[in-house]
């Protein structure tokens, strides 16, 4: 049984590293390298980032069940004390990523691409910029703390 469950756990945290993977290397280079207006490339970011929700939420949700009882039939230890504490951050951060930066990045494409002046629209899209780097270094920080969390849970 705790053999069975260590390894759904490690599963889903290579799982969950590997959608992480997938959507901050490929598909966010894949998005900027389309020659579509700043305002339909930050709408289709919104629907993939939607969909990728819904599935990366259960995966993660999943991970964090399991995690806890591979640390129950193990018994705890340091690993997996670690482990909680990155996976409450990576919940932070995960819930930081699509609660605010997707919301206000869509906010501001849309604002962006209805400005009344050129002035406007200008100081908007260095808004969007800026805010758009931030979130990439906060997928970046995902994705390190992901696969910390991989190594623990195979290690575990």
């Amino acid at each position: 049984m705790s053999a069975t469950i260590h390894a759904a756990h490690v599963i889903l945290a290579g799982v969950w590293f590997g959608g992480v993977i997938f959507t901050t290397t490929v598909v966010s280079p894949a998005l900027k390298a389309m020659k579509w207006d700043e305002h339909e490339r930050v709408l289709v970011r919104s629907k993939i980032g939607k969909q990728y929700a819904m599935v990366g939420g259960a995966n993660l949700a999943l991970l964090v069940i399991f995690a806890l009882l591979d640390g129950l039939l193990a018994g705890f230890w340091a690993a997996f004390y670690a482990e909680y504490l990155l996976l409450v951050v990576l919940l932070g951060l995960v819930a930081a990523h699509g609660a605010y930066f997707g919301r206000r990045l869509k906010e501001l494409a849309e604002v962006e691409k209805t400005a009344s002046s050129d002035e406007e629209a200008h100081a908007l899209a260095k808004r969007r910029r800026e805010l758009q780097r931030l979130s990439l270094r906060v997928s970046w920080a995902d994705l390190l703390i992901s696969l910390a969390v991989v190594v623990i849970a195979i290690n575990a």
